[in-house]
Parts: structure tokens; C-alpha cells; sequence
């Protein structure tokens, strides 16, 4: 995992151009913004204390230029301190670069994945089923829905022929209906960073990582940053019921944002997120290995369109919010035996990348075994004020 806490990977191709904002832990201070360049990580906390109140001002991507930071350490020391299994507690680390924003979700955004949300369905958690539910769906529906724009009348058609044909379903409701799956992915301040381990449930047994890019989006609805995510996902208990989405989607370490927030400027904005190709890796600690992709390029609906969805005059954010935007990669590969496709093993270690964000690197474990989360909204206002940094 190392490998990929260094500067010449985790940090965007192009770093010496790019804002990047992020946060740090500093022992005995506690949360601190930062701005990170190549070669320093340093504090900006005197521009707003928090990455929230960073990205309520009117121009964060001119806040953070005129900002004088504190240098707290160079880039790639703080990024190898980042790895759980090998840290100084006493020496600065990354933690997610978001901190009072909601964390939201959009679902079935892409066609390949909605499909395996449909199969996910009809085999009801049980992955044993799942090849033979995927080649009697595909069957019938097809695999090509790429063509048919979401809330659109064709898409109206299609679905009368498939309730028809009794194989309508609550995801292609979603994935090609007039409304967005937009859901509550984690709580403010409980999502982990590049380097950390994120969790998957003990009781799962079908579970895979969701390769995403994730916005950054203020009160004002304005999508002003992005970054990666891992929207790790538990099939089998969704597969199971979709009211258990919640459990499904939401636990200890479960959501893994970083390693930092890229500001849109004159040289990134969100006609680079549109062309975004992501690279995803899974190594498994007995050699197994596992690479896919997710082209943004592909999304069924327009990133801003997802964003209108989930904020506006019937659903507001005054902290702002951080949205992933989807998957199209729903993992097949078989690994502990035939027909029975992905599924994580305790030591996998997931990196996800794009050349315009860099690298998000994680090691799987169980949630119960990772620490519990304990630092939220109460501790971080405490060190704020310990710090005379009273408006966050």
C-alpha cells in the first residue's frame, strides 16, 4: 500500500497546477485544513477553519492561492504517515479532506451496474445464483440500455414492455425513471482517508469496492471540487431487501474519500470530471488480483443533473455536501470458486485512481475490527476553539 502513498502517485499528474485541499491530523491540535503541494502540506486554517466554511466562501480557489499557511511537513512524509498498519501517532497524517458536509450518493447511474443491481435483486443476496439470474435477465432485457435517456418517453415505453413482461424492477425504476437514487452514504466527518483501512461487515459474504468520483458541493449548490471515493457496497445484504440499503451501504469505515479535494479553477473544472477514466486495483493479501474501470464519460445522467436532484427547494444542505456520483463497475471475476464471482477478503488492498485526482489507497477489514470512529463534530469544534478558530 505504500507504493501509493507517495507524492508521484497519490497526487494528480499535473500537481504542480492543481488546489488541492485536504486535512490533516496533527497530534495535539487535532483536524487541520491544509493546502498540499508537491513538495509541502500546510495550514490554512487562518483562511477557514474548516473545509466546509473553505468551500462556502466565494472564491475558494482564490482563498487557498492567497493563503500563507503554516508549513506542517513535507507531502511525502505526511502521506507515508497515512498508512494505518505503519504510523507515528506522534507525526501529522491524512484523513478524508471533508468534514462538516453530508455525504450522499447516487445509485445505479451507470447501465452495467444497474443491471448487477437488478441481478443483485433476483438472486436475493445469494451470490451462488447470481450467474444464472445475470444470463436469464440479460436475456430479457438485454444488456444495451445505454441509449435510453433516463425520465425520457422512450424510457417510459420501455418500462410499460417490461412490467409487461414482469421483470420491471425498483433499480430500473432508478436507473432509467425521471428520479435520481440519491441516498445517505455516510455521516459528516465518519468517512476515512487515503491510507486507512475501510470496512466491510463481518456478516457479508458477497461485497465489493464502488470506484467513484465524489463532488464537493456547497449551501449554495454549487459543485466547486472533486475527489475520489470507495462507496464500498455489501450485495448480499441489499440483494436480501433494498430497506436494508442503510446497513448495506453504512458502517464503521465504509466510506473512503481522498486523498484530496482538487478546487475547479481555470485549469480543472467539471468538464474534466466528465472526461474522468478511473483505474481501479484489488490485490488480495493471497495473490489474488482483481483490475476494472469506471468511465464517467458513460454516465447515464449529467454529474449537475445529480446535483440538482439532491439539493434545492425541497432539500437543503447548509454545510454543504459531498456526492458520489456512481459506478459502472460491478466486479464478476470469480475468486473463491465457480459462478461465485468477487468478494473482498481482510487484507485487500484497493487503490482507485485518475490521472486529475491522483490516488486513493485503502486495506480492507472487517468493520468491527477497525477502530471505532470517534473523532465527529463535537471533538473537531472543541480543537477549534482550543485553537481560537471560532467560525468554522
Amino acid at each position: 500500500m505504500n507504493t501509493h502513498l507517495d507524492p508521484s502517485t497519490a497526487l494528480p499528474i499535473d500537481a504542480g497546477d492543481a488546489l488541492l485541499v485536504g486535512r490533516v491530523h496533527v497530534p495535539d491540535t487535532g483536524a487541520v485544513l491544509v493546502q498540499v503541494t508537491p513538495e509541502g502540506v500546510f495550514d490554512i486554517s487562518r483562511a477557514a477553519a474548516t473545509c466546509t466554511g473553505l468551500l462556502e466562501l466565494p472564491d475558494a480557489a482564490a482563498a487557498v492561492r492567497g493563503a500563507r499557511g503554516t508549513r506542517i511537513g513535507a507531502t511525502a512524509d505526511v502521506l507515508a504517515n497515512s498508512a494505518t498498519d505503519s504510523r507515528d501517532a506522534a507525526k501529522p497524517w491524512l484523513l478524508a479532506p471533508c468534514d462538516l458536509q453530508a455525504i450522499k450518493a447516487a445509485g445505479v447511474t451507470f447501465v452495467s451496474s444497474m443491471l448487477e443491481r437488478v441481478i443483485e435483486e433476483q438472486a436475493r443476496g445469494d451470490a451462488s445464483r447470481a450467474e444464472v439470474v445475470r444470463k436469464a435477465v440479460v436475456a430479457i432485457i438485454g444488456d444495451d440500455l445505454a441509449a435510453v435517456k433516463p425520465g425520457s418517453p422512450e424510457a417510459a415505453k420501455l418500462k410499460e414492455v417490461l412490467v409487461a413482461q414482469g421483470v420491471w424492477s425498483q433499480y430500473l425504476e432508478v436507473g432509467i425513471g425521471p428520479d435520481a437514487e440519491i441516498f445517505t452514504k455516510s455521516q459528516p466527518m465518519s468517512a476515512v482517508g487515503t491510507g486507512a483501512e475501510i470496512g466491510i461487515h463481518p456478516g457479508s459474504a458477497w461485497n465489493n469496492p464502488e470506484p467513484e468520483i465524489v463532488l464537493a458541493v456547497n449551501s449554495r449548490g454549487e459543485t466547486v471540487g472533486a475527489t475520489l471515493g470507495n462507496d464500498v457496497n455489501l450485495r448480499d445484504f441489499e440483494g436480501r431487501s433494498a430497506l436494508l440499503l442503510g446497513k448495506a451501504k453504512d458502517n464503521n469505515a465504509s466510506c473512503a474519500i481522498g486523498p484530496f479535494i482538487r478546487l475547479f479553477d481555470a485549469k480543472f473544472g467539471i468538464g474534466d470530471v466528465r472526461r474522468c477514466d478511473l483505474a481501479m486495483k484489488v490485490m488480495g493479501p493471497e495473490g489474488f488480483t482483481m483490475e476494472g474501470s469506471s468511465s464517467i464519460s458513460k454516465i447515464s445522467r449529467d454529474p449537475l443533473d445529480l446535483v440538482s436532484q439532491a439539493i434545492g427547494a425541497n432539500h437543503q444542505y447548509p454545510d454543504g455536501f459531498m456526492l458520489f456520483l456512481g459506478t459502472m463497475f460491478a466486479p464478476t471475476q470469480d475468486r473463491f470458486g465457480p459462478g461465485m464471482g468477487f468478494t473482498h477478503a481482510v487484507g485487500d488492498v484497493v487503490t482507485i485512481s485518475t490521472p486529475r485526482l491522483g490516488t486513493l489507497v485503502n486495506r480492507v477489514n472487517t468493520s468491527d475490527r477497525i477502530a471505532p470512529w470517534t473523532y465527529g463534530v463535537r471533538a473537531l469544534m472543541r480543537d477549534l476553539a482550543r485553537r481560537n478558530l471560532g467560525n468554522p
